[in-house]
């Protein structure tokens, strides 16, 4: 089934869907790890591909910045595409002086005063979950590769440039970092009865003004979506 941000044939996306917002970047994750891999979307540029990893089949699917983006391309994956599980790998702030730049967060937890929110569930200002299976599959993924990582609460912001002190936030409701995509994710996800997971690298620091370079960002991006692909295919 078509939508109007994706032409794709409902039997062209794969019930296992891994998500990033940049669409050069969905291309390289496809390419890199994806066998048999095409194209089966690029309307707006945002680009989905399957294939399969391990054998089993993948989509990867760009959903551009912010709730308004990640929600549409999310529900219509979950409701339209009868997708059961999406992970989505980005980078995030911290929030911590604490936490190292090139840090692995695994979000258990998105806190959000974004208007998503509220146009779903009517909850105003609150946390929503991820799947409590993906997420301790995640931390077992990584405590098995002996790859360190946070695991625990973000913030989904609705503004990348703000004057909000996002710092005394994250201090306030103990927030490991912020970024602009998980709230959405996750509350299409209890929605629609799906699972879905956030896991990102953190390219900055809120706290300390510090940043990776975008040479630096891609290098840990590359372990990340190999544990989201192995999280995703776990049974």
């Amino acid at each position: 089934m078509a939508t109007p941000h994706n032409t794709a044939e409902k039997k062209d996306i794969a019930s296992l869907v891994l998500m990033a917002g940049n669409p050069q970047r969905v291309k390289k994750m496809a390419e890199e790890n994806l066998k048999n891999c095409r194209l089966v979307n690029s309307v707006r540029g945002m680009f989905a591909y399957t294939g399969t990893w391990h054998g089993r089949r993948i989509t990867m699917m760009a959903h551009g910045m912010g709730c308004p983006s990640m929600g549409i391309y999310s529900y219509e994956l979950f409701k339209f595409y009868d997708v059961e599980k999406i992970i989505r790998v980005g980078t995030i702030g911290a929030l911590r002086k604490d936490i190292p730049l090139g840090s692995i967060i695994v979000a258990e937890k998105s806190f959000t005063k974004t208007n998503y929110n509220n146009f779903f569930l009517d909850n105003g200002a609150s946390f929503v979950s991820a799947n409590k299976q993906l997420f301790e599959t995640a931390k077992c993924e990584f405590d098995k590769r002996q790859i360190s990582y946070y695991a625990g609460n973000i913030y989904c912001s609705d503004n990348f440039y703000t004057k909000e002190n996002q710092v005394k936030l994250g201090v306030e409701k103990h927030l490991l970092g912020v970024e602009m995509e998980s709230a959405a994710l996750y509350i299409n996800a209890k929605n629609l009865k799906k699972k879905a997971l956030t896991i990102c690298a953190v390219s900055d620091n809120v706290a300390t003004n510090e940043e990776l370079s975008a040479e630096e960002r891609e290098k840990i991006f590359d372990e990340i979506v190999d544990v989201a692909l192995a999280v995703l295919t776990k049974k």
